[in-house]
């Protein structure tokens, strides 16, 4: 396959939505070798696939060498980071890390910048511990880079959106709206959230390669636009076209009927960030929500095919 000149890459995770997009517009411009359980197959991207865990030293036994840069999707735990830099061998130019901006300190109001305080509370189940390991990470990364001469760079996505997301985000709001014709309207929920275009976020890790400037620098990646439920409901309405009702409920409502709610539902869960700096620093235009939500449901309608009022994956 011929690929214009570009860099070389290792990519840990990449085969599940964030990490697949990015290896859709990636892949045309660089080398890539990717590492990782396998679930998908990536043959149509023409990368390097090593199949296995991290933290199994035989899956590295391929990729000792220079890397211009490590693009690592699914790092969770303490320890993952070291794990890769120890276990290549050879130099790494760049580290960067996929975190989230659920990192910083909860309850302190205002648009965080990439300099607000971590949280250090623990919160129970998996969302407390999936925070507590970004944290972590963020904080290992730069003591990691340091000791390897790498430099490290943090993404901190907001909500993130688009084709190939199968969480039952949006995904699973188009499937009801081609379903049962119906879009719901949560009449009490007055949370707000920032979501960013899947493409936009992929776009961000290219415009950080290689970049000095980016080194010790971490990024909010968001879109301009603050939405809150209605908001959502009304762009993918706008997306759906004439055809699907709009059925009022309250979040209990939609609770007892199996309505997700996978949004801070509440002003008291609203926690929102600025995008200034990648704005700045990266040269990040965002997609608006409703350019995105509009490539989004036609993506999803083409998986959810209505058929005599069933849906067929």
């Amino acid at each position: 396959m011929h690929r214009e000149a570009g860099m070389n890459l290792l990519v840990i995770g990449g085969s599940y939505f964030y990490g697949r997009v990015f290896l859709m517009v990636a892949s045309k411009h660089h080398e890539i070798t990717v590492v990782n359980r396998g679930t998908y197959s990536l043959e149509q991207f023409g990368v390097i696939h090593r199949v296995g865990e991290r933290h199994d030293p035989q899956v590295w036994a391929g990729c000792r060498g220079q890397y211009d840069a490590v693009i690592d999707f699914c790092a969770y735990q303490p320890g993952d980071i070291a794990c890769v830099l120890e276990n290549l061998g050879g130099s790494t130019g760049q580290y960067i890390l996929i975190s989230t901006v659920d990192v910083y300190r909860r309850g302190i109001g205002g648009s965080k910048g990439e300099d607000t305080a971590f949280e250090n509370r623990r919160f129970p189940g998996e969302a407390g511990e999936y925070i507590a390991g970004k944290v972590a990470l963020e904080q290992e990364l730069a003591r990691e880079c340091a000791r390897k001469g790498t430099g490290g760079t943090v993404l901190r996505p907001g909500i993130l959106y688009g084709p190939y997301n199968y969480a039952p985000r949006e995904s699973e709001f188009i499937r009801i709206a081609l379903q049962y014709h119906v879009i719901p309207r949560y009449t009490d929920a007055d949370g707000r959230f920032q979501f960013v275009y899947v493409k936009d976020a992929a776009h961000a890790i290219l415009a950080c390669l290689a970049d000095g400037k980016t080194y010790g620098r971490a990024y909010n990646l968001v879109q301009d636009e603050i939405l809150d439920y209605e908001g959502f409901f009304q762009a993918l309405a706008e997306a759906a076209g004439p055809g699907a009702d709009r059925l009022p409920m309250t979040l209990e409502q939609a609770a007892r009927g199996g309505y997700p709610i996978p949004f801070p539902a509440t002003g008291a869960e609203t926690e929102l960030v600025s995008n200034t700096r990648s704005k700045t620093e990266l040269g990040m235009t965002y997609t608006p929500f409703q350019e995105g939500m509009g490539k989004t449901w036609k993506a999803f309608s083409h998986v959810y095919r209505e058929d005599h009022g069933e849906v067929k994956n």
